[in-house]
Formats: structure tokens, C-alpha cells, sequence
């Protein structure tokens, strides 16, 4: 499929994946204080899953847009992207489309020229 193509949503999940993809350059990322105490290990590793996320599904991407994704760290403190049976601590990450002053939500996340992406890292205890 070409980008002429491409459903609404689908190029809004191709430009939010860019996102998560290229943290801090195809976007703007802020984290939250909860998830800036954890260890630097710990928010590498995030990092990285974040950036590889692909355990999109009807529950966490209703509109097929790739905009939130939770991770978990287990008993065993290691981090995945499945939700284990009593996660230690869970992390979301959010995109939200802004207009390119950052003022106000996009009136067209679908086109980069007039969209900037803020993605948000926070532990769910945070949201």
C-alpha cells in the first residue's frame, strides 16, 4: 500500500510508530516523575520496549492508531510487554497530536505538516 493509499488511521499509526520509534526527534517525550525515579536500567530497558512495541490489540488500540501501549515488570523485576498475572508495576506510554505550537490537539493528526507528537511515559499508578 502506497501513502496515497493508506486509511486515516493508518497513517496515523504509521507517523505514531515514527514517533515511538524516534524518541525526542519524530516527537516531543516527557516522562513523569515516577518513571524518572526508576533506576536508569530499568528506564533503558522501557525505553527500548517502547520503541519495539508491537502487542497492539482491539483492548489497547480501539482506533488502530498505535497510541498507547502499557509494559510490565513481573515478580522477577523483568520488564515485558505481556501482562503478567500480578504485574509488580505496570508503565503506560501515550501519543497525543498537538498543533504545532503545542497549544491545542491537531485538527488533522494524519498530516505531519501541521501535527507535532508529544509522547508521554508515566507509570499507570501516575495516570
Amino acid at each position: 500500500m502506497t501513502a496515497g493509499t493508506l486509511s486515516r488511521s493508518e497513517r496515523i499509526a504509521r507517523l505514531n510508530d515514527r514517533a515511538r520509534q524516534a524518541m525526542g526527534l519524530a516527537c516531543v517525550a516527557v516522562a513523569t516523575e515516577g518513571f524518572r525515579a526508576l533506576s536508569e536500567e530499568d528506564q533503558l530497558r522501557l525505553r527500548e520496549l517502547i520503541e519495539t512495541f508491537d502487542a497492539f490489540t482491539p483492548d489497547n488500540d480501539p482506533y488502530g492508531e498505535h497510541d498507547f501501549g502499557a509494559i510490565y515488570q513481573d515478580g522477577e523485576g523483568r520488564w515485558t510487554t505481556t501482562r503478567p498475572a500480578r504485574p509488580a508495576e505496570t508503565v503506560f506510554w501515550k501519543i497525543d497530536a498537538y498543533d504545532r505550537d503545542l497549544r491545542f490537539g491537531s485538527d488533522d493528526p494524519a498530516n505531519p505538516a501541521v501535527t507535532r507528537r508529544v509522547l508521554t511515559i508515566m507509570l499507570a499508578s501516575e495516570y
